[in-house]
């Protein structure tokens, strides 16, 4: 069992038991917005349509609005709030919630590597560019959305989230270089074309 950071396993806490179903035949506008839902609150599914969640204000605002919204565009759905009275099978249950999300900062990290290898590749062909600059700040802002996203379905400090975050404030630093460097180059342009957007600072601790 994975068991780095403080878990609730020592003590029993209040579960979310959700069921969704979205009425046949109709689109699946509603399926997919309830999968997604539930999917970018960290639900662990215990079999289709059912899965569990800690019980957080967080948690609780956004599964009844789900099941609002179900009832009214023809599906059904409950949230049934739960203890577990098997402590085994509770420990058991956080200890699946955090390889669920050590699984998304590892990919985090491996992501945050290609990001690397596209600033060098870029350097390696002397495109140290504003356009370059831009194109990677985008990526560096989905990277940095994307961690804060994980973070915030992470309710048992899944080991993997400080080697996640470093990842992703390493490409902050990376990126800052690599503006340095464009910028070096823009100004050894005597004859920069007028109306060309000037480089701007790349906050480094922008979310």
């Amino acid at each position: 069992m994975l068991s780095s950071g403080p878990t609730m396993a020592d003590q029993s806490q209040d579960w979310l038991l959700i069921t969704v179903s979205t009425p046949s035949g109709r689109s699946s506008t509603l399926r997919v917005y309830a999968w997604r839902t539930l999917r970018s609150l960290g639900a662990h599914y215990l079999q289709q349509s059912v899965c569990l969640l800690p019980a957080t204000a967080r948690t609780i605002r956004a599964t009844n609005r789900l099941v609002g919204r179900l009832r009214a565009e023809g599906g059904q759905g409950e949230v049934l709030r739960i203890r577990l009275a098997d402590r085994g099978q509770e420990a058991a249950l956080i200890d699946a919630f955090q390889r669920e999300r050590s699984d998304e900062y590892r990919e985090v990290v491996e992501r945050t590597q290609q990001f690397h290898d596209e600033l060098a590749h870029e350097r390696a062909r002397g495109r140290v560019t504003y356009t370059e600059l831009e194109e990677s700040d985008a990526d560096l802002a989905r990277h940095q959305k994307w961690l804060a996203a994980i973070k915030a379905r992470d309710y048992f400090a899944a080991p993997g989230g400080e080697e996640a975050a470093a990842a992703v404030a390493a490409c902050e630093q990376a990126l800052a270089d690599f503006e340095v460097t464009a910028l070096a180059a823009e100004l050894d342009q005597p004859n920069r074309e007028p109306g060309r957007p000037s480089l701007r600072a790349v906050d480094a601790g922008q979310n």
